[in-house]
C-alpha cells in the first residue's frame, strides 16, 4: 500500500479575509476538493450546500490537496491553511448561436447595454438615436430621438428604471424604458463630447437620482438627473477625460489622456490623490466592484423571473450593502487601468498613490479592462489582436487568449465567472472558457467590426453591435 495514502496533514480553513472557520484537522494528503466541499459546507453549517474554491499556497487545489502542495511525501510542518472562495451558486451556459439579428439603426451600433435586472436592452448608435428592444420578443420596443449627434455612450440606473445617453454635443437624456419617453429635460452644461457615463451605487442611495458624465473638455459633472441640472463640476485633468467610475465607497475615479487617474470625493469634488505612472493616455478603468455596482439590489439568482427589483427601498439597500462587502471585505475596492502605453496598472484607489503592481505584455495599446464578477480575475483587450488574463489581486499574468485576427475592442464575463466572450474588428464574437483556459466557440455573424458586447446579467443572452448597424442577440 502506498505510505503517501495515509500520511495526515494540519489543516485549517480560512476565507478570503483570514476568518478562520472550524477548528484545526488532520486531513489525509489525497484529500479530494469534492471532499473539501463536504467538509467546508459542514463547517459553515450551510443547509443548502454551496460549491467552493480552494487554494493553498496560491495555488488553486484542482484535484489534490497533495497535487497542490506539489508533495511525494510528508515533509510539510506546522498547519497548512487552506483559502476557501465561494463560487457562483448558478452556471452559465454557453451561447453557441445567434436567435436574432435586429436591424433598426441607420448608422454603426456604439454601445449595448442590458438593464440590471435583465429584462431590456438598450443600443446607443451614431445615427443620434437610442433604441430599446424587447428581450423576450427579439423586437424594437422605443426609438428615442432627441439627440443630434453621435450618441456615444449609454448607462442604466441600478434600479433598471431609468436609461442615461449622452452625445458627441455634450448633450445627455434620461430615458424611460418602458415608454420610450424622455425623462425631465435635455442636460446641458459639457463643451464638448462626453465620453463616460456612471451612476451612483444603488447603496449609496437607492433613489437613483444622481449621474457622473466624463467630457473631452477635461471635467468631470455630477448631475441631478430629477431636477435635470449640474450639482458638482469637478475640475483638475489637464486634457479629455477618457472615462469616469462612480465607487462603492464614496469615491469617483476618473483617467484622462493627461496620462493620470485621479481619485475625488463624490460628495464635494475633493481631490483625494493622483495615480501617476502612464506614459500615454489612459484609456479604461474597471473596479472590481463594477459587476455588484452594476446590478444593484437585483439578485440574479432569485430575481430573474419577478417583474420588478424588490420594492423595498431599505431592504433592498442594505441588501446591496451587504454584497458590496462581500466583495471588498478581503481587499477592499482595488481598480485597474489600461493605457495607449500598452501597459495596465494595479491599484488600491482608496489608500495609496502607488500602484500594487504594473501588468506588462500587450504589443499595442490597451483599449478595454474588465474585472470579472466575482472579482478573482481581470482581462485586458488590444490592439495586438489578444486578450490576456491576470489574478486581480496580485497583478500576476495568467495566459493570452489568441484567436482574434484584428484588434479586440472589448470583452464582458458571465454572470458566474467561467465564460468570457470578446468582440474585435474582425466582425466575430468569440467565447473563452477561463477554466480551461481555450477558446470554446466561435461566433461569426457580424458583417463588420463589433464595437459592442455586454452579457446580460441573468447571464442568459449576450448582445453585440457594431459597425454593420445591426444587433445581434446570441443565446444557448
Amino acid at each position: 500500500m502506498d505510505a503517501s495514502k495515509t500520511e495526515m496533514l494540519s489543516c485549517c480553513f480560512k476565507s478570503e479575509s483570514g476568518e478562520v472557520a472550524g477548528d484545526m484537522m488532520e486531513l489525509p494528503l489525497d484529500c479530494t476538493v469534492q471532499q473539501l466541499t463536504l467538509i467546508c459546507n459542514a463547517i459553515l453549517h450551510q443547509e443548502d450546500p454551496m460549491p467552493y474554491l480552494f487554494y493553498v499556497n496560491n495555488t488553486e487545489i484542482t484535484d489534490s490537496l497533495q497535487k497542490a502542495l506539489n508533495v511525494s511525501d510528508l515533509k510539510i510542518e506546522g498547519v497548512v491553511d487552506i483559502i476557501y472562495q465561494q463560487q457562483a451558486i448558478f452556471k452559465v451556459r454557453p451561447v453557441t448561436r445567434c436567435t436574432s439579428s435586429m436591424p433598426g439603426h441607420a448608422e454603426a451600433v456604439i454601445s449595448v447595454s442590458f438593464s440590471p435586472d435583465g429584462k431590456h436592452l438598450a443600443s446607443g448608435s451614431g445615427d443620434t438615436t437610442v433604441r430599446f428592444w424587447d428581450v423576450n420578443t427579439q423586437t424594437p420596443s422605443f426609438t428615442c430621438k432627441q439627440h443630434t449627434n453621435w450618441v456615444l455612450c449609454i448607462a442604466w440606473s441600478p434600479d433598471s428604471m431609468k436609461l442615461a445617453s449622452a452625445c458627441k454635443d455634450g448633450k445627455i437624456n434620461i430615458w424611460d424604458p418602458f415608454t420610450g419617453n424622455q425623462l425631465g429635460k435635455t442636460m446641458v452644461g459639457h463643451k464638448q463630447w462626453i465620453t463616460s457615463l456612471c451612476w451612483e451605487p444603488y447603496h449609496k442611495n437607492p433613489e437613483c437620482r444622481l449621474l457622473a458624465s466624463s467630457s473631452k473638455d477635461g471635467d468631470i459633472r455630477i448631475w441631478n438627473t430629477v431636477l435635470c441640472r449640474t450639482e458638482l463640476t469637478i475640475s483638475g485633468h489637464t486634457k479629455s477625460v477618457t472615462v469616469v467610475k462612480w465607487g462603492g465607497s464614496g469615491l469617483i475615479y476618473s483617467a484622462s489622456q493627461d496620462r493620470t487617474v485621479k481619485v475625488w470625493r463624490a460628495k464635494d469634488g475633493v481631490l483625494c490623490r493622483t495615480l501617476d505612472g502612464h506614459a500615454h493616455w489612459v484609456n479604461t478603468l474597471a473596479l472590481n466592484t463594477d459587476y455588484i455596482l452594476r446590478i444593484g439590489a437585483f439578485d440574479p439568482v432569485k430575481d430573474s423571473d419577478k417583474d420588478t427589483i424588490v420594492p423595498d427601498k431599505k431592504k433592498s439597500q442594505d441588501f446591496a450593502l451587504k454584497r458590496y462587502y462581500g466583495v471588498t471585505e478581503p481587499i477592499g475596492e482595488r481598480l485597474v487601468s489600461g493605457s495607449d502605453d500598452f501597459t495596465l496598472f494595479l491599484w488600491d484607489p482608496e489608500k495609496d498613490r502607488k500602484p500594487l503592481a504594473r501588468l506588462t505584455g500587450h504589443q499595442q495599446l490597451v483599449n478595454d479592462v474588465k474585472f470579472s464578477p466575482d472579482g478573482r480575475l481581470l482581462a485586458s483587450a488590444s490592439f495586438d489582436k489578444s486578450i490576456k488574463l491576470w489574478d486581480s489581486k496580485t497583478g500576476k499574468f495568467i495566459c493570452t487568449f489568441r484567436g482574434h485576427v484584428q484588434a479586440v475592442y472589448m470583452v464582458s464575463f458571465s454572470a458566474d465567472s467561467r465564460l468570457m466572450v470578446s468582440g474585435s474588428a474582425d466582425s466575430t464574437l468569440k467565447l473563452w472558457n477561463l477554466k480551461t483556459k481555450k477558446l470554446e466557440i466561435d461566433l461569426p455573424g457580424h458583417g463588420d467590426q463589433i464595437y459592442a458586447v455586454d452579457w446580460s446579467t441573468d447571464g442568459l443572452k449576450v448582445a453585440s453591435g457594431g459597425k454593420d448597424k445591426v444587433l445581434r442577440l446570441w443565446q444557448n
